[in-house]
């Protein structure tokens, strides 16, 4: 008797089983987690940054001069539309590369590049939002900073534009202390490479103003504003 209500019980707790094990099977897998691509920034060899999804079916490219004020204007104009409306699903992605057209566009590329890639877009925003204060004492300068930013030592240089401009200020707001920031304003290698790459844009892309744009690949002729630029992305994310 007791055998057979033993294997009455082990046959029931054999079916629970089996109809947890489909119960189990029946429930759809988890969604993957959603990637938010306005945070995914990656260097390329080419000293620029790509931020949002490198496998993006559209890639625009800028070229940009931090002491062109149309460039200014764009980061105005287009950076909120583009990650809302590109870089957030993960249609496109946008690639920003300096091109350098004197010492003190120079000056700015080497603290927009300023720490971990993280940091770039966010240096980048900085100085072009705020580049009617920083450019301001350009139309002042004494000869004495004219004598300090013709200084042969290249890292003293760079750091007499940095402070005359008051550049100091926003990498500190930035979180970058003043070792930090010096570190950054020595860095001749990557100011030749930045210089090499602004002939090879010329010779390779057309490049002969700021802002510039390449979106997947094709110079795009006569567009130097989120006006013209617009239409144009807006076709290819359709």
């Amino acid at each position: 008797m007791m055998r057979k209500i033993f294997r009455t019980i082990g046959l029931a707790l054999t079916a629970l089983c089996g109809a947890a094990l489909l119960t189990a099977a029946s429930k759809p897998a988890p969604a993957p987690a959603k990637v938010n691509w306005n945070t995914v920034v990656t260097r390329t060899p080419a000293d620029s940054h790509l931020l949002g999804n490198p496998d993006a079916p559209v890639k625009l490219v800028e070229y940009i001069s931090y002491t062109c004020p149309h460039c200014a204007h764009f980061e105005g104009e287009a950076d909120a539309q583009l990650r809302i409306g590109m870089i957030a699903p993960g249609k496109g992605s946008i690639e920003v590369r300096s091109f350098v057209r004197d010492p003190v566009d120079l000056t700015v590329a080497l603290l927009a590049h300023c720490g971990p890639p993280s940091k770039f877009f966010g240096n980048h925003s900085t100085f072009l939002r705020h580049q009617t204060t920083w450019m301001a004492p350009l139309a002042t300068l004494t000869d004495a900073q004219k004598a300090r930013w013709s200084n042969t030592d290249f890292a003293a240089r760079t750091r007499a534009i940095a402070s005359d401009l008051g550049l100091y200020s926003l990498m500190q707001a930035r979180g970058f202390d003043r070792t930090a920031t010096d570190r950054c304003l020595a860095d001749k290698a990557l100011a030749e490479r930045l210089a090499q790459h602004t002939k090879e844009a010329t010779e390779k892309d057309f490049v002969n103003g700021t802002p510039s744009f390449v979106l997947n690949g094709l110079p795009l002729s006569g567009t130097y504003s989120w006006a013209t630029l617009k239409p144009q992305v807006e076709a290819r994310l359709r």
